[in-house]
């Protein structure tokens, strides 16, 4: 394996990343595409995973007869679907092998290292995700809007659903309260209009927003805030339930809400050791990169919802 190359691909709701390493682990390329979460489809979610990978080998040089060398791990978001792992694995592939597991997986496996951890992603969702001897266990992340308590999508809902009380009268407004409804141009019908076709990544553009308010004291902010933070502190003593001994706190808010959680669960947090796209090359068959683990592992084929995908007839 010692020509092989290894490509990380971290596919999220968002946006798709990816990286080509050799087997030494030096970085040779990298790219970016759009969403590829599996609810937009799988072709759509596959198309952005390649269109990243493109890029990849363009900066690296290198072409499309140089997949067939390459050993692919990819994390894509939405895998749970029902018959999406199935569908995956039987979808034809350009690499010399492939591997796919959820994001929530490849970000465990990097935070630390591809051993037993926990993570707690507050993001535009929220879910807590471990690795117990080999084993994924997941708290909450059923999806915007009956799940993911605590998230973006869920502080920026709180937010809207008070700014309109006050725009009511019902209740007094503040500065969080008037900001919001400043969006909507202080017209109700407007916020309805928005609503029809609103999805959680915007619900999840007000977090940001809501948590300034709140550390300059507006109380509504405040009380939206410690109410979401309440819920990771949750997600959190969970997965301590489960003797997960290292947790660490991943995701575009972690770091405003980390100041909000309690005391006993910010002791219990840990830095990250690795991004999500080194997760993904967990997935792949290569050990010479930091802790990789081989094609016999469970991290290679038995974990969570991880699925290899069958090879294409194309070299």
């Amino acid at each position: 394996m010692s020509d092989s190359l290894f490509i990380g691909v971290d596919g999220g709701g968002t946006g798709c990343r990816a990286r080509l390493e050799d087997g030494e682990g030096n970085v040779l390329g990298a790219g970016v595409a759009g969403p590829a979460s599996l609810r937009f489809g799988i072709e759509a979610a596959l198309a952005a995973v390649g269109e990243a990978c493109r890029q990849a080998f363009a900066e690296a040089e290198l072409d499309e007869a140089d997949r067939g060398r390459t050993h692919a791990g990819i994390g894509l978001a939405g895998i749970g679907r029902k018959g999406m792992a199935e569908a995956l694995a039987a979808h034809p592939s350009p690499f010399a092998s492939v591997n796919y597991a959820s994001d929530g997986l490849v970000a465990c496996l990097g935070a630390h290292s591809g051993e037993d951890g926990g993570i707690v992603i507050v993001g535009t969702g929220s879910v807590a995700l471990a690795l117990i001897d080999g084993e994924e266990v997941r708290f909450g992340g059923y999806g915007f809007p009956i799940g993911d308590e605590g998230s973006g999508a869920d502080l920026g809902l709180a937010a809207i659903r008070f700014a309109l009380r006050a725009h009511d009268g019902r209740i007094d407004a503040t500065g969080l309260l008037r900001d919001v409804m400043a969006r909507f141009r202080s017209d109700s019908l407007e916020a309805i209009a928005w609503m029809d076709r609103a999805t959680a990544t915007d619900y999840a553009a007000f977090a940001p927003l809501v948590i300034r308010h709140a550390n300059e004291g507006d109380p509504i902010a405040r009380r939206i805030v410690q109410r979401g933070a309440e819920h990771i502190d949750d997600l959190v003593r969970a997965l301590v339930t489960r003797r997960v001994r290292k947790i660490a706190l991943i995701g575009g808010l972690s770091s405003p809400m980390e100041p909000w959680l309690a005391p006993d669960v910010r002791r219990r947090l840990k830095p990250l050791d690795h991004d999500q796209i080194t997760g993904a090359l967990y997935l792949t068959p290569r050990a010479s990169l930091g802790k990789r683990t081989s094609s016999t592992s469970p991290l290679a084929g038995e974990v969570g919802e991880l699925t290899r995908a069958r090879p294409s007839a194309r070299p």
